[in-house]
This record gives C-alpha cells, sequence and structure tokens, in this order.
C-alpha cells in the first residue's frame, strides 16, 4: 500500500492536495520540526498499534515550543487526529508516521517572529532503517554534532538534519552501514539519528542528554525494560571514543532504526563480532511490546482500528 491521504492545512485531504509554495518560509530556511511515530501490524490480533502515542506529541509539542511554533492542538488532540488518518489509510503492515509543523508564511527574512504555523501530517509503510540491523558495520564520523547553544539537537528542527545528512552519507560513502558522531568537545553523542548504548561488563552505558542528544522515546524505553524486566543497570555518562572500542556489545535505537545491533566500529569487531545477548534480549522485548504481545504493557501502546476489526 501507498501513500493515499494527509492532514495539512486543518482537514484530511489526498496526499497530492498536501503541498507547499516554493516561497514557502520553512522550505528555504528550515523553520519546522517533526516527529517519528511507529504503529506495528499484529498479523494474528489483525490490528495496527501505535508505540508511545502521547510521548511522542509531548516531544513534538516540546520542539515547537523551542523554536516559537505555537499549534492549536492539544497532545489529545493531535494523536487523534493521528488515529483518524491511520484509519482513513487503511495500512495493514509496519507504518511510519510523521507530523510536521513549520512557518508556513510565503516571503523572504530569517526570523521565528510574525510568521503563521501550520501543522500537517502523513504515514506511509515502512520496514527497516538500517538493513543490516542485527550487526551494523559504523565508522566514527569526522563531522560533529550540532551544539546546544548553537542549533539544539534536543528539538527536531527540519533545517538541523543537514548535520544528520552529511554524517549519514559519509558513512554510506565510506563503506559503512551508519555513524557515531562526537560531541565539539570529543565525547561519544549519537548516531548520525539515532541514540548510542554500549555494554560493558554487564552494565548499558549511554550518553547523557547533555551531551547533544535527541531526548530519544526509545532510549529511555530500554533504560526502564533493561532494568525491570533484565535486571541489567544503565550508566548515564561520557563516553570516550576508544570506550567504543572495547564495548562488549553496541547497538543504535529510535524510533526509525528501532533497535539495530553493531558488530563493528572503524574495522574493529565489537565483542565477538556478532549481535550479543542484551541487544537481542532487548529487541525481544521491544517488538512483543510494540506489537501488543504483552499485557503489562498494553498501555504503551494505541490500537488504530475498533474491536471489531481486531476479532
Amino acid at each position: 500500500m501507498t501513500t493515499r491521504y494527509a492532514f495539512f492545512e486543518g482537514r484530511i485531504v489526498p496526499i497530492d492536495q498536501a503541498k507547499v509554495s516554493i516561497m514557502t518560509h520553512a522550505f528555504n530556511y528550515g523553520t519546522g520540526c517533526f516527529e517519528g511515530i511507529r504503529a506495528y501490524w499484529n498479523k494474528t490480533k489483525k490490528q495496527l498499534y501505535v508505540f508511545k502515542l502521547e510521548e511522542h506529541y509531548e516531544r513534538f509539542l516540546h520542539s515547537c515550543h523551542i523554536i516559537r511554533i505555537s499549534l492549536p492542538y492539544s497532545v489529545e488532540e493531535l494523536c487523534g487526529i493521528t488515529v483518524e488518518l491511520l484509519r482513513e489509510e487503511g495500512f495493514r503492515q509496519d507504518t511510519y508516521v510523521r507530523p510536521l509543523a513549520y512557518k508556513a508564511d510565503a516571503g523572504i527574512g530569517v526570523r521565528l517572529h510574525d510568521l503563521e504555523d501550520q501543522f500537517a501530517l502523513f504515514a506511509t509503510p515502512f520496514g527497516k532503517y538500517i538493513e543490516r540491523e542485527e550487526g551494523a558495520k559504523v565508522g566514527v564520523s569526522s563531522w560533529r554534532r550540532i551544539n546546544d547553544n548553537a542549533v539544539p539537537a534536543r528539538a527536531k528542527i527540519t533545517g538541523a538534519y543537514i548535520n544528520s545528512a552529511l554524517i549519514k552519507t559519509d558513512a554510506v560513502m565510506n563503506g559503512f552501514d551508519e555513524a557515531i558522531v562526537l560531541t565539539q568537545q570529543g565525547h561519544v553523542s549519537e548516531g548520525s539519528a539515532e541514540n548510542l548504548f554500549i555494554a560493558r561488563q554487564g552494565k548499558l552505558i549511554t550518553s547523557p542528554v547533555t551531551e547533544d542528544i535527541l531526548e530519544g522515546i526509545t532510549r529511555a524505553t530500554l533504560i526502564e525494560l533493561a532494568a525491570k524486566e533484565l535486571g541489567i543497570e544503565t550508566v548515564e555518562r561520557p563516553i570516550d571514543r576508544t570506550e567504543l572500542y572495547v564495548a562488549d556489545e553496541a547497538f543504535f535505537c529510535g524510533t526509525g532504526v528501532q533497535i539495530a545491533a553493531i558488530s563493528e566500529i572503524d574495522h574493529r569487531p565489537v565483542g565477538r563480532g556478532t549481535i550479543g545477548p542484551i541487544v537481542t534480549q532487548l529487541r525481544d522485548l521491544y517488538f512483543s511490546i510494540a506489537r501488543g504481545e504483552k499485557e503489562d504493557y498494553l498501555d504503551w501502546i494505541t490500537p488504530v482500528y475498533a474491536a471489531v476489526h481486531a476479532m
């Protein structure tokens, strides 16, 4: 199935009617923000489940606030619009949902104030973000992560993702699946568009939110699941580059990438060079919860279709 509809300028319209002018402020200056949300199809229950929908829209509105976008919708209303759009689409497969908020005026002039704000939303079938997600080969990028006092990575600002694009393209053109990027101070930040964990001596380690990372919803989810379900502590602290080389396991996480094991960093194998036990357990837990197979976590997911469709 392909994308047929979008929520645009206050209503659901055919996707080919959801268009902006080339003079649109956000198109010229990157003055917009977005969110990434996953919905997972459960074949047995014939149900599409949206993962942590409210948390995503809470973060979305935080991004809006940072770049002075004011939308006329609450978190609850945004959730309702999303479910309505997904029902119209009728997807029966894993799906990616993309909300956008942007400066909609047509004209020239760099600023955030005195501009019209708009909201748009579309969804599209989506599978793997990294093809080798059970053993990605990555390299440390020569590019550095944008700094919070310049362009905050805490917000999902559209224009800021040129940093991620530069990092990703260099990695792929150099033969890697993905990249790890350092902060301006030389500490490990995250992937090009993913959070990063390493495992050492039975503990998980991840960069703190003060290391110019996105405050990841999947990241927070895995910290909670590791402690609650696996009894594994997560330490949030700065990570040196060479710690990556001596990690027992390493993995990316995020809405797009989900959970992708890293088998090699800078041509050095991570652990045994294959997916490790902690990553394997976390992947199994995450996908079973996201697909509505764990009764204890049903409040983390939002069903799209009416109960009669799930019988």
